[in-house]
């Protein structure tokens, strides 16, 4: 249900939350808004994601992550999926745009604490060596 070019939206019998509804979709699509394209390097490897259609991969992660985020299951594999993806937004602002890059260390403090919370969750990873090597026979 979208808001017409009045401000209200197409079912009449939601007239008491009709405004209060288009207010808010209008605020966070203002507060989603990415402002300007970048120029240069930056804007062209924004136009190159936009192009191949890899953002919409990236979009895509960053909505999985969020909805496990707001839900509070699967942390593990929240922090995995949104581990790259931070990842990517840090290198970005380092090496492209260094406009946005104190949001993004934020972020990433953010996501290690959470990671540090759930570490134990993550030792397998952080084995050197296997105590028995895998063979084929099994």
């Amino acid at each position: 249900m979208l808001c017409n070019a009045a401000g209200a939206f197409a079912h009449p019998d939601e007239a008491a939350w009709t405004d209060l509804r288009c207010v808010w979709l209008k605020w966070l699509l203002n507060f989603l808004s990415m402002g300007p394209m970048p120029t240069g390097l930056a804007g062209q490897f924004m136009g190159a994601l936009f192009v191949s259609h890899y953002y919409y991969v990236v979009a895509g992660l960053q909505v999985i992550g969020g909805a496990l985020l707001l839900v509070n299951r699967f942390v593990p594999l929240r922090l995995v999926i949104l581990g790259p993806v931070i990842v990517n937004i840090i290198l970005y602002h380092l090496f492209l745009n260094r406009a946005g890059i104190v949001l993004a260390i934020v972020l990433a403090i953010l996501w290690f604490i959470v990671f540090y919370g759930h570490r134990q969750y993550f030792s397998g990873i952080f084995v050197q060596r296997m105590s028995r090597p895998i063979s084929d026979s099994e």
